[in-house]
């Protein structure tokens, strides 16, 4: 997710993760997706209707959970714009990757609570590759 969102900056970057949905949640594989968004990709992104059935033919053949969606603000907290509330579902976790001028800044993720809000989620563990 950070190399992903670092490569695409300026522009927003998007994509699925998946795992288990035991006791906590165990991500174990992110996907990166095109950013479908028509326009300003720097402060948007859309995910096409095609790649989400893809996302979630994906993990019915392969064990796993789609549990979110990914995406990075450019040069902005890693924080639910309104936008952002307003595209969102429950179930599903939403990584965001802040990425201040070029560089990954901050990573939070942040789930729909039964009140349709959103409630931060504690990221452990957090391994990150290059």
């Amino acid at each position: 997710m950070h190399s992903h969102a670092e490569s695409t900056f300026p522009n927003e970057c998007c994509g699925f993760f998946y795992g288990s949905d035991q006791t906590v949640r165990n991500v174990t594989l992110a996907v990166p997706v095109e950013n479908s968004k028509e326009g300003d990709q720097r402060r948007r992104f859309e995910i096409s209707a095609f790649d989400y059935m893809q996302a979630e033919k994906f993990a019915n053949e392969n064990d796993l959970t789609l549990l979110g969606i990914y995406h990075s603000h450019p040069n902005h907290p890693a924080r639910p714009s309104e936008h952002d509330l307003k595209q969102a579902v429950p179930f599903f976790s939403y990584i965001i990757v802040s990425v201040m001028n070029g560089k990954v800044a901050d990573t939070t993720s942040w789930q729909l609570n039964n009140e349709l809000k959103f409630v931060e989620e504690k990221i452990e563990n957090e391994i990150v590759t290059k």
